[in-house]
């Protein structure tokens, strides 16, 4: 049988939809590794050993590089007519790979690679993939105190959002300095107290400052150390009448203006939707609905899901974004990557779902990377530095001197709602805001009638005419 009535017969019964899609690629890919006629391929025990140790040392996962084996395998039988290669060697040991959760994976550098589970009836039934830091402990840093160690696990195991477990671990250690002790098992509310009033007295602290503080005492004892804090006697740090930076619809075409592509869109989103930066980044192609107009946020603050408005003006600049991350996920799925964060573990409960392109992030980032959580070399979205300093630049440039950052084009989103007439209990539901007396906020801003005042200092007259004419 020839190669070409091979790749024919991949459109048999025999053959799963993954078998006759990949073998193909795998077969192309073996050739061109080893610089060989692909109308020909000798198979052959070191050439097929340096093949699947090349996509192992590449990453790839041990369940794609079981398919790999597979497709020579099938080659071998079908094309050559022979058995030189005993294949159920490999096929066993990536079977077995296949199984173990992805930080095993990343650990077994000694292994060869693997494939995808396929439905082949030869096939291995599809693992249960675990992934680390997804409602997994994940690679913990052994390192750090015992107790940092504890926290990191529990914050994880509870899937908490990688900002919270940096700033709550952050306050941790600050208490270990302040105390200078790691065993905090024998200290309580007491310590604490003092803790939060050093906090406001000396360092001066703002109150949400030291109440975040307070939350990761809490969250330590509590959730990790299994203890009922009773009250904690502090000085509590002074509030202060906050009035968010808010930039004038002039002020915002003027920014604009400075901007272009991806840039632009999150801009556009995050001033046209109210979404927080963070959001902005994590959006998956899913969660835009371009026929209702709408946005769903998932996950937000306090791991609430939302529903706000898509604005027209980027819907077209949006199309084709998704449709550049479609032609990225198409790449990277060949070279054997493809498989995105999923929350929740639901990588578990749907195993092929995080290699759908709805899951998929919006705003890719440009590069593979490891996840400092779980180890696992995957596309993550945008980092959080590259729209900033954007923004900034974008500021700038400009001659606008209040201290704007990413999170000012919610507050505007708000603001210019109310402005325009926007009841204020539908900017609530489009901000996620709990309780309305936060969304109140907005309205010191407003100028409506009965609510602008003016100056004395119009009123003046003429130095030199008579005020009392």
């Amino acid at each position: 049988m020839s190669m070409a009535e091979f790749l024919q017969q991949l459109d048999d019964q025999r053959f799963s939809k993954d078998e006759q899609k990949w073998f193909p690629k795998w077969l192309a890919g073996y050739a061109q590794h080893h610089q060989l006629n692909q109308n020909h391929l000798p198979i052959r025990t070191p050439l097929v050993l340096s093949f699947l140790r090349s996509l192992r040392d590449a990453n790839i996962p041990p369940w794609r590089r079981l398919q790999a084996a597979q497709a020579l395998s099938s080659y071998q039988r079908h094309v050559l007519a022979k058995q030189d290669v005993n294949f159920q060697p490999f096929i066993n040991k990536l079977t077995q790979l296949s199984r173990l959760d992805d930080h095993r994976e990343f650990e077994s550098d000694h292994h060869v690679p693997s494939t995808p589970p396929t439905n082949h009836p030869n096939t291995p039934p599809p693992h249960t993939i675990v992934v680390p830091g997804e409602g997994h402990p994940g690679l913990i840093n052994q390192k750090q105190p015992q107790v940092i160690q504890q926290m990191t696990r529990t914050l994880r195991m509870l899937h908490h959002p990688k900002s919270t477990e940096v700033a709550y671990l952050g306050w941790i250690r600050r208490f270990i300095r302040h105390l200078d002790d790691e065993n905090l098992q024998r200290y309580g509310e007491p310590e604490i107290g003092e803790f939060l009033t050093d906090l406001a007295v000396t360092q001066h602290v703002t109150a949400g400052t030291q109440n975040q503080a307070l939350a990761a005492c809490l969250f330590l004892y509590q959730k990790v150390l299994g203890r009922d804090l009773r009250f904690i006697h502090t000085i509590r740090a002074k509030s202060s009448q906050y009035r968010p930076v808010v930039l004038t619809k002039r002020e915002v075409n003027e920014i604009l203006s400075r901007l272009t592509g991806r840039n632009r869109m999150m801009f556009l989103l995050m001033y046209g939707s109210g979404l927080r930066h963070r959001e902005c980044r994590s959006l998956r192609c899913k969660d835009i609905c371009f026929e209702s107009g709408q946005i769903v946020v998932r996950n937000g603050k306090g791991m609430k899901d939302r529903i706000t408005v898509l604005a027209e003006c980027i819907t077209g600049e949006l199309k084709h974004q998704l449709q550049a991350v479609r032609y990225l996920h198409q790449d990277d799925l060949h070279h054997g990557f493809g498989r995105v964060y999923l929350p929740f573990a639901l990588a578990r409960k749907y195993p092929n779902a995080n290699r759908d392109i709805g899951w998929q992030y919006i705003f890719p980032s440009r590069q593979l990377s490891k996840d400092p959580r779980s180890g696992v070399i995957r596309r993550h979205h945008v980092h959080e530095a590259t729209f900033a300093r954007a923004f900034k630049r974008a500021v700038s440039n400009t001659e606008i001197t209040k201290p704007a950052v990413p999170h000012t084009l919610r507050h505007s989103f708000a603001t210019h709602l109310l402005e325009d007439g926007a009841d204020i209990r539908t900017v609530q539901e489009l901000l996620g805001h709990k309780d309305v007396q936060t969304t109140m906020i907005y309205t010191h801003v407003m100028n409506r009638p009965g609510i602008a005042v003016i100056s004395p200092s119009d009123r003046l007259t003429n130095p030199n005419e008579d005020p009392e004419k």
